[in-house]
């Protein structure tokens, strides 16, 4: 015997079920990729794991900010390059990483003698997903490393030791000390920048891990946002429906409004809905 309401409850429920299954099925899956080696001789062993062996290394933060913005982050290891385009058929965005530096030779350059620890092998396959990816015109994120990477892809190069830049007078630290969710210095954002309309702010206090930065920019691509002693601290593709990258580590910083903006702006780009989210209060 049915009871009085239970035909609309059992509606309510139906339609709430759909309304959650719609909402999965437009979740972007956007890959994350990784390109931080931890060395055998450097991982803790016990007892009861498995034996010490190189090791990808990705914060989780990453993949934390994407979820909380709607997207469903996948982590993207290095492959062999005949999987990059059947791995971007399922993709709907990529977000490059931060790491160590990159290989100088993927821009033509001689090391640096204070080059920190490379892994060419891992530069070439992050380096490669990221021009078919762009070439597809795929949305991209890329944060810290990932957006030098992004420069390289479209042509340009690299500051391989920043302290060797006349303009990096130590006004900046872009090697703090304090912990990545706090932050350490100011940048200026073009007004009229896709970030800034973004992240709703022509300026924004940042972290900084970086020990390089963009030189001669890549093709196709601006600098929208700056440190005070003038280091490229974000680049976009106008063109693009959603091409950013920013130097500091956002996804440490989500708690701050500007950043979890940028994050629910990429994957919204990302999920093809709609337009990108855009703030409003910009000067």
């Amino acid at each position: 015997m049915s009871h009085p309401g239970e035909g609309n409850q059992n509606r309510n429920a139906s339609d709430s079920s759909r309304k959650i299954r719609l909402r999965m099925r437009t979740r972007p899956m956007i890959g994350v990729t990784t390109s931080e080696v931890r060395r055998a001789e450097s991982v803790h062993a016990t007892p009861e794991g498995e034996p010490p062996r190189h090791e990808m290394a990705l914060g989780l933060t990453y993949l934390r900010a994407l979820e909380a913005a709607g997207g469903l982050p996948v982590v993207i290891p290095p492959l062999d390059l005949d999987a990059i385009e059947p791995l971007l058929d399922r993709l709907a965005g990529i977000c490059l990483s931060g790491g160590p530096d990159l290989h100088p030779e993927a821009y033509g350059a001689e090391p640096h003698e204070a080059l920190g620890p490379t892994w060419p092998d891992l530069d070439r396959f992050e380096l490669a997903i990221a021009a078919r990816a762009d070439a597809r015109e795929i949305p991209l994120l890329a944060i810290c490393r990932g957006t030098q990477a992004l420069n390289v892809v479209r042509g340009g190069t690299l500051v391989q030791h920043l302290p060797d830049v006349p303009s990096q007078n130590g006004t900046v630290h872009h090697r703090q000390s304090n912990p990545g969710t706090e932050v350490s210095h100011e940048v200026r954002i073009d007004p009229e920048s896709r970030l800034a309309t973004t992240i709703d702010a022509s300026e924004a206090e940042v972290n900084s891990f970086h020990h390089q930065a963009i030189d001669r920019l890549g093709d196709g691509l601006v600098a929208t946002a700056w440190a005070a002693d003038g280091t490229i601290e974000a680049v976009e593709d106008p063109a693009r429906n959603f091409l950013i990258g920013v130097q500091w580590h956002a996804e440490l910083l989500t708690e701050r409004p500007e950043e979890h903006l940028l994050f629910q702006s990429f994957v919204e780009a990302a999920s093809g809905l709609g337009a990108p989210v855009q703030g409003s209060r910009v000067a």
